[in-house]
């Protein structure tokens, strides 16, 4: 049911659901909806493309998301549908998504995509954490709304997200490290929110670039030419090393103090306890440094004779 770009206007009719049971696809884009979305999503098991983008809706993003079925499990099965006959033609299964920032047109391959597109309205409130689990979830769009919160950890469970779309809100907090487990992200749209932080520039997350974070005055690091401080820039990496380095020290300076005492005591205990075992002591050590000189001067001898020969030659 495609009803994009009219004038309707008034709240969105609570009935989808029961009157279509079947339904997959629902466009109602740049019209005059307003109002809280009240739609009935427990009735709609078969939606997988739900785009209400371009309205005036308002009100929290409602967490009963989560019981859009064919979205909260991954499409593996292509069902290309052709319907009837009109002057020798097939009318073919049809549809433009916004997806990785182009209108992409899909037709053989429409039943794989699910999509949610909620942008350009008055939503407010936090990013439900249920609408993380919508696993199959390919297109999500959230952009140009008033959503506050933070970005939920969680969202790292949408394995098969292919576009993300959270700009132009009031989110706060930094930006979870795991997103960069998404490996199928090819867009990913973060920019003019209040989040903060060092960016988690690593894995799949290096191939976006700055204009994906532009407009966050708090977060720094790349791919942002904003350098971070050093208490935010390494924290971790400052915290791991310093733990390391001070283990080091201090069983080096252990170790430096051990053998230095060790030195200095035992030959005071060995003569305070029993002066004959002193005189052994000293006898052995006076017997090594003789050998030690002995040796040296041989290797002086050597060496004085063998520069003497290498002359007469």
């Amino acid at each position: 049911m495609d009803l994009g770009y009219n004038f309707l206007s008034g709240t969105i009719p609570t009935w989808f659901g029961q009157s279509f049971p079947f339904l997959r696809i629902l466009i109602l884009r740049s019209n005059a909806f307003y109002g809280e979305l009240s739609l009935d999503f427990s009735k709609l098991d078969y939606l997988q493309i739900l785009d209400l983008a371009r309205n005036d809706l308002s009100g929290n993003i409602p967490a009963s998301l989560s019981y859009l079925k064919a979205i909260a499990q991954v499409q593996k099965k292509n069902k290309y549908l052709l319907y009837g006959k009109f002057e020798q033609h097939y009318y073919e299964e049809s549809l433009d998504v916004y997806v990785k920032d182009q209108l992409l047109k899909y037709t053989r391959t429409l039943s794989l995509v699910t999509s949610i597109d909620l942008s350009d309205n008055n939503f407010t409130g936090n990013i439900p954490n249920e609408i993380t689990e919508l696993y199959g979830l390919v297109v999500l769009n959230l952009s140009t709304n008033h959503i506050t919160g933070q970005i939920p950890e969680t969202m790292s469970n949408l394995l098969q997200l292919s576009s993300l779309d959270l700009s132009n809100n009031k989110l706060t907090g930094t930006i979870p490290s795991s997103l960069s487990s998404l490996s199928f992200l090819g867009s990913l749209h973060l920019s003019n929110n209040n989040l903060r932080g060092v960016i988690p520039y690593t894995g799949h997350m290096t191939t976006f670039d700055a204009l994906t974070f532009t407009g966050n005055p708090g977060l720094c690091g790349p791919p942002l030419p904003v350098k971070c401080s050093g208490d935010d820039d390494n924290r971790h990496s400052t915290n791991n090393d310093t733990n390391g380095e001070g283990l080091f020290d201090n069983c080096s300076y252990l170790s430096l103090g051990l053998g230095f005492a060790t030195g200095i005591l035992v030959p005071y205990l060995i003569i305070t306890i029993k002066s004959s075992w002193g005189d052994v002591y000293f006898d052995f050590v006076d017997q090594i440094i003789y050998k030690l000189l002995r040796l040296t001067r041989r290797q002086g001898k050597d060496n004085g004779q063998r520069r003497k020969i290498h002359q007469r030659q």
